[in-house]
């Protein structure tokens, strides 16, 4: 399945490079490299998962199980000078897989 600016809703999987310190560097999204622009601010927050209506159970101690993590960053194709443009990416709790939320072009519309 291929995640473009007139589709932005669906989840899709992607691979997401980090360097030591955590910050992604790159996203393999429908087979190419999206390489994140280091000029460009990231943003990376968490949102809280609303448990009580997933019925997640987990055993005591597995540690955190509610908190969304997500990443903003502006991506290039490849080593380019194509238009920017955002990925918004998240992992679930309990999840090692990314997910693509959405794209938004260069011109900011999703």
């Amino acid at each position: 399945m291929t995640l473009a600016p007139e589709a932005p809703h669906a989840l899709e999987a992607v691979a997401v490079r980090f360097s030591p310190d955590g910050t992604p560097l790159a996203v393999r999204h429908d087979g190419q490299i999206w390489v994140v622009d280091p000029d460009v601010d990231t943003a990376h927050w968490f949102t809280r998962d609303s448990w009580w209506d997933t019925q997640r159970s987990t055993p005591p101690g597995v540690g955190n199980v509610v908190d969304i993590e997500y990443w903003r960053v502006q991506v290039r194709l490849g080593p380019s000078t194509s238009a920017l443009r955002t990925f918004e990416l998240r992992r679930d709790p309990l999840a090692q897989q990314w997910l693509l939320e959405s794209i938004t072009d260069n011109r900011g519309q999703p």
